[in-house]
């Protein structure tokens, strides 16, 4: 008898093998899904507006079309021809340049002078602290309704204050008068009265924003330093050149950056001080004008996708710099 085999039997197929998530990656899930409300906010409030008023810069739209014109019709260059060709457009630029520039060094200035002045121990010096964040945290309409009282030509105290201690005898308009003329020493020199008042008010009004950083920062560094400095026969402007400086410029340097920021893209104090009157057109009311005076929403969107791409370089300085500091610190 010949003997039959029997064929091999197969085993059964294993189950499939469940993939193993790691904690790491269930950490970033849950991150993801507990960010996934803001991203969501941020891409409806922000990006969405963002992606429209670049497609408005190509459109010939006007304030009163608004509702009757399509995403992409009539999709055209002539808004940024007509914002780059206009005289406007440079002119606020440089107002704005000027006016930046100035309120930030002057902010940072009031800021380190106060902080340093403040640092060491004194009676009520919570209390003075206190009061130096006042101009920060108080409306910014309150502010410059104040400022406009004082600054009055015709019963403000700074005007009552100058005719009497420094015999003026006309009163300044210090919000309404482009130029001004100065004298000394026998010359007559031209000042931008009113550019300059909205540069003093910005300084003057985050200067605590300032003071808060570089107060933190010298909390920070160690008193041994400075002792030692000091036994060795140091002038405090030897301690503050050769050891305080180089310990603030770092922040000095982020909070630069910063200010220039929000200061170059800064419409309500000057709107509420002056309107942009009397040499302070910056370039963001330039945008404001072009939308509401002018009604031309297409050149508004131009001008604005402009200042836009500046804002953009100066944050990636600003990044550049935090990157810099990252490295050092490394």
């Amino acid at each position: 008898m010949t003997r039959t085999e029997e064929a091999p039997v197969e085993p059964p197929p294993a189950p499939p093998r469940r993939r193993v998530i790691s904690l790491a990656q269930r950490d970033a899930r849950a991150g993801l899904l507990l960010i996934s409300p803001t991203l969501v906010i941020v891409l409806a409030v922000v990006l969405v507006p963002l992606a429209w008023s670049v497609l408005i810069a190509f459109q010939r739209m006007r304030l009163i079309n608004v509702g009757r014109t399509s995403l992409f019709e009539n999709l055209t260059v002539a808004n940024f021809a007509r914002v780059f060709g206009s005289a406007a457009l440079w002119d606020s630029l440089v107002t704005t340049v000027v006016y930046t520039a100035g309120s930030t060094l002057l902010a940072i200035a009031l800021g380190v002078i106060v902080a340093l002045a403040l640092r060491r121990p004194f009676p009520g010096r919570g209390f003075v602290r206190a009061a130096m964040l006042i101009p920060y945290v108080a409306p910014v309409v309150a502010v410059t309704l104040v400022w406009k009282v004082l600054l009055n030509p015709e019963f403000g105290i700074v005007n009552g204050w100058g005719h009497t201690l420094f015999g003026w005898d006309d009163p300044v308009a210090f919000l309404s008068q482009a130029r001004g003329q100065l004298s000394l020493f026998g010359w007559d020199i031209p000042v931008p009265t009113a550019l300059l008042t909205v540069i003093a008010f910005e300084g003057w009004r985050y200067f605590p924003f300032v003071f808060l950083f570089v107060l933190a920062r010298l909390q920070a560094i160690p008193a041994d330093l400075e002792e030692a400095a000091t036994i060795d026969g140091a002038t405090p402007s030897q301690r503050f050149r050769h050891i305080i400086l180089p310990q603030l410029m770092p922040i000095i340097a982020v909070l630069v950056v910063l200010r220039t920021i929000w200061t170059f893209n800064e419409f309500d104090d000057i709107f509420l001080l002056t309107g942009g009157a009397a040499g302070t057109e910056v370039a963001s009311i330039r945008v404001y004008e072009l939308l509401t005076v002018q009604r031309n929403v297409g050149a508004a969107a131009a001008q604005s996708v402009f200042l836009a791409g500046v804002l953009v370089v100066l944050l990636g300085c600003y990044l550049w710099i935090l990157r810099r500091r990252e490295g050092g610190a490394a």
